[in-house]
């Protein structure tokens, strides 16, 4: 039944008006009884015309290039979108080492996926304990020595310094609850 009710099926096409099935099913299908309207043809689901673009907010006019076309889809990223601070070799010391409150270094790459996973916790942890620790990310390919420095054989990984020293390692994408308690041992 179905597919009969399938094969009735007429869709008016503006130019070249309703597309009618010339099989023998079609009288038989007709015969039976249909939500769809018969001379008329005019479909019950909305037509779809594309979508829709509104114009360029007036904010984004004038840095727009001429590039931009008038009407065109924009997406702007979140402002309010928080990412952690990166550390460095040439920064690892005063920022790290020389901290007189504990720091928390992600150990991450651009290419991990479980490292994008649990950014937004460390992120949300650093607000939380602001002021009381600072939070930090190391990219492991663009400073190899730093990683290897401390061990570093999988990622992400968190290590927690206090005083300039090495207190505690979390691997991998953990829990926000064990993070959590590894930082509360320090603060």
């Amino acid at each position: 039944m179905a597919a009969a009710v399938l094969d009735s099926l007429a869709v008016s096409c503006p130019r070249r008006g309703p597309a009618v099935a010339s099989t023998p099913r079609a009288a038989v299908v007709d015969s039976l009884p249909s939500p769809l309207p018969r001379r008329g043809l005019r479909p019950i689901l909305p037509r779809f015309s594309g979508l829709r673009c509104s114009s360029i907010p007036p904010r984004m006019k004038a840095a727009r290039s001429s590039v931009v076309s008038r009407r065109a889809v924009v997406c702007e990223a979140q402002e309010t979108a928080v990412q952690l601070p990166e550390v460095g070799k040439a920064t690892w010391q005063s920022l790290v080492l020389d901290s007189d409150v504990p720091v928390l270094v992600d150990f991450w790459a651009p290419w991990c996926g479980p490292c994008r996973m649990i950014e937004p916790t460390v992120v949300k942890l650093s607000k939380a304990y602001e002021g009381k620790l600072k939070c930090y990310k190391l990219n492991t390919d663009e400073n190899p020595d730093l990683a290897t420095q401390y061990g570093i054989r999988s990622i992400p990984t968190m290590i927690i310094f206090k005083d300039g020293e090495k207190k505690e390692t979390v691997i991998g994408a953990v829990p926000e609850a064990t993070l959590a308690s590894s930082i509360e041992k320090y603060i």
